[in-house]
């Protein structure tokens, strides 16, 4: 698909500097989008929104089709008339204030698991109870009704699976009563009808959640500004998906993996990567005519713009581990679906419009993959400072099928990985962009903009020239991670003036009358 030349900020929701322990849907998300628009930017990027899982990881979700319920506002639940402002302002962090040069206001995930979910459910509650008293919310509850049938697909087992996993005090389904770790019918309907107010509250918060993300896109498409999504190519073993659909996964008979994901040893680390998620029964998958990704794919082009598809190469060949094994070390690479996949998604759905990450060990086929699926590929400059080998990574080297970034969330922020660099890296980053002192965000930028990348998106912690403080994941580092969180009043206007005056200048713009307007001086008369 052809995208258009353009230029965003990658910023996921959770860190965003909103009331309360983690950032939401409300009124920051709102400021956000008028800071990108008053710097000419058209892209905002952001992780999955699932609902997290282990070490609260948007890739480790517990659904692949749900909202995470942390991100709704609740100052907008207040404003609809759901939950009292009393009762909002009782919230840990409802009024906080943050120090630029701090990392005082983290997202908290443990609070909002204690003190923000119970308000959610309150709020969910009171509109239970209450949605036919006025016209507001009891056109909302018709709202509400008529996405229960719209999503009924995956709405009704992801309730389940929410209230079971409260029920029985872990996601971990396979440590659930026989009856209920193999969905036996019976005990799902008894289940049902003795928690049913439980499970809609569950289908109330994912309506919750899709009105506020809904109102925000269309907040966004106002100023031209199109959401980047991320969508994950494993899910969760603790999640709905597999809970669901054993029959997908390569699980034995007492249904855990028989081998698992993960990436051979790299730049990331010496052992590898063991990520855990079950791998893809692809034969079945295929026989089915790929109907699973099909729905996960309908799932995610309703949610986002653009689709990035974390780890492409592994839909050409992935890196299957022995479930037993402690390192990914021991592991091997297996055939993926390949093209088969993207043509039937394309024959189900269209024309998508994908990003393929396509970082770490690329191969030919790989290669060859995403040019023939027509996506456009990754480069991080962060990554192309190294050797000649690296190279790939630095503008010059860009092709326009491109979206280039300083840095990603898997990497340290600019200004920290160069706090941290060698001479060498220095040296060649100057030879690169000039002398830059002990910071070389804004040159960095500057020089990714001005490639002929279609698309270049740049953390928000490098427009905001942090450091290793502000780090959003390390990879193979199970705990502190995602916690990052902007502070207060960064969104400066000096900031937007910058990214505009670049965005103008290296045509990011998306000015229709650009392409004819007369440079100075030149005369435009036949």
């Amino acid at each position: 698909m052809e995208f258009e030349r353009s230029a965003g900020v990658l910023l996921h929701v959770s860190s965003l500097p909103s009331r309360g322990p983690i950032g939401d849907l409300g009124p920051a998300a709102h400021e956000f989008v008028s800071f990108l628009a008053a710097g000419k930017q058209h892209i905002w990027q952001v992780l999955p929104l699932s609902p997290t899982g282990y070490g609260n990881s948007p890739y480790a979700a517990s659904s692949a089709f749900a909202g995470n319920p942390f991100l709704i506002s609740l100052e907008v639940l207040r404003d609809w008339g759901w939950i009292s402002a009393e009762r909002t302002n009782s919230l840990p962090g409802a009024g906080r204030v943050d120090n630029l040069a701090g990392n005082g206001g983290a997202a908290d995930f443990a609070s909002a698991e204690e003190a923000k979910l119970p308000l959610l459910y309150e709020a969910a509650r009171n509109f239970i109870d209450h949605a036919l008293d006025n016209e507001k919310t009891a056109a909302q509850w018709e709202e509400f009704e008529q996405f229960c049938r719209d999503e009924a697909a995956w709405l009704n087992d992801y309730a389940f699976y929410a209230v079971l996993r409260r029920e029985f005090k872990t996601g971990q389904w396979t440590e659930w009563p026989e009856p209920f770790k193999r969905r036996d019918p019976k005990a799902l309907n008894d289940f049902g009808a003795a928690h049913s107010q439980a499970l809609i509250q569950e289908q109330v918060l994912q309506f919750t959640f899709s009105l506020q993300w809904d109102e925000l896109r269309r907040a966004a498409e106002t100023h031209g500004i199109r959401i980047l999504g991320d969508i994950a190519i494993f899910v969760n073993m603790d999640s709905a998906d597999v809970w669901v659909h054993p029959e997908l996964f390569e699980l034995d008979e007492k249904l855990h993996p028989i081998r698992i994901a993960g990436v051979p040893p790299d730049y990331f680390s010496k052992t590898g990567q063991r990520w855990g998620n079950p791998l893809y029964r692809w034969d079945v998958l295929k026989q089915r005519g790929f109907d699973w990704w099909v729905d996960r794919m309908r799932r995610a082009t309703a949610l986002y713009d653009i689709v990035r598809l974390d780890h492409f190469r592994g839909f050409e060949a992935y890196w299957a581990i022995p479930a037993a094994e402690e390192t990914a070390v021991n592991g091997k690479w297996i055939k993926g679906p390949g093209e088969e996949l993207f043509r039937a998604l394309e024959s189900a759905l269209g024309s998508l419009p994908l990003v393929a990450e396509d970082l770490g060990m690329i191969t030919p086929q790989v290669e060859s993959l995403r040019r023939e699926s027509g996506m456009p590929g990754m480069k991080v400059m962060q990554f192309g400072f190294g050797n000649k080998g690296a190279h790939p990574h630095l503008p010059h080297r860009y092709t326009p099928d491109t979206v280039a970034y300083t840095g990603t969330h898997d990497n340290d922020t600019t200004l920290g990985w160069f706090a941290g660099a060698g001479e060498a890296i220095h040296a060649a980053v100057e030879a690169y962009v000039g002398p830059v002192g002990a910071n070389p965000v804004w040159a960095l930028v500057r020089a990714a903009q001005a490639s002929v990348a279609k698309m270049v998106v740049i953390p928000a912690q490098d427009l905001l020239e942090l450091g290793s403080e502000a780090r959003m994941n390390t990879p193979s580092v199970a705990a502190g991670n995602w916690s990052w969180r902007a502070p207060a009043g960064a969104w400066r206007a000096e900031i937007a003036a910058r990214l505009a005056a670049l965005a103008d200048v290296t045509d990011r713009d998306n000015d229709p009358l650009g392409e004819i307007k007369a440079a100075p001086g030149e005369n435009t008369e036949e």
